[in-house]
């Protein structure tokens, strides 16, 4: 028999098992600290996701908010163009209007002959300008009303014995806006005050 194999075997064995610098307890120490710093790892992955989902949502709101303002912006250009549509068409009615007014001044009312005449220029005015009414369009009459440059076009400035200065003494031709916007000033005489009545020396 040899007993001292044995007992060296079983030695051996002992040693491989408790010994703290073998493989296994190497790969033991090995995931401690892969276990410690994986929490770690996971909270800048998190981290990183919540940014990028924050920074997709701005861009999605923003996006929202510029896409509405482009939807109320064409609106408004539809309804401009669609309000001031007949500016031209207006304005190439006037001289007509004013030639049925010209037409109307002339003719006598106590004129029997010509007065059936009247009556239908006098009606076709009238309803000409009911139309106008009806697409927006008004009439800017200012007599004895405050000079306005923005309504008005001064052609002459006249003293005038009753009036304070720029005020309109008479219209030479109305004008007429389409929608609150001006087609044409009215053009206008302004007084230029009351007359100074002192005497020279």
């Amino acid at each position: 028999m040899k007993p001292g194999r044995g007992e060296a075997a079983v030695t051996t064995e002992d040693q491989t098992s408790t010994d703290p610098e073998s493989p296994a307890g190497a790969r033991d120490d090995a995931a401690d600290p892969a276990a410690a710093t994986e929490p770690e790892a996971l909270q800048r992955r998190i981290d990183e996701l919540q940014q990028a989902l924050d920074s997709a949502r701005d861009q999605s709101l923003r996006t929202a908010a510029e896409m509405q303002n482009l939807r109320r912006r064409a609106e408004r250009d539809v309804e401009t163009a669609h309000k001031y549509a007949l500016e031209k068409f207006v304005a190439a009615l006037l001289p007509v209007v004013d030639n049925l007014e010209r037409a109307l001044a002339a003719i006598d009312p106590d004129n029997e002959v010509v007065r059936p005449l009247g009556e239908g220029v006098e009606l076709t005015h009238k309803s000409l300008l009911d139309v106008l009414r009806q697409h927006g369009v008004q009439i800017v009459d200012p007599a004895a009303q405050g000079f306005d440059p923005a309504l008005h076009q001064a052609v002459a400035m006249v003293p005038h014995p009753e009036l304070p200065a720029n005020q309109v003494v008479e219209v030479l031709q109305k004008g007429y806006t389409l929608n609150e916007r001006l087609v044409r000033p009215a053009m206008v005489v302004v007084s230029q005050g009351v007359p100074d009545a002192g005497g020279q020396g």
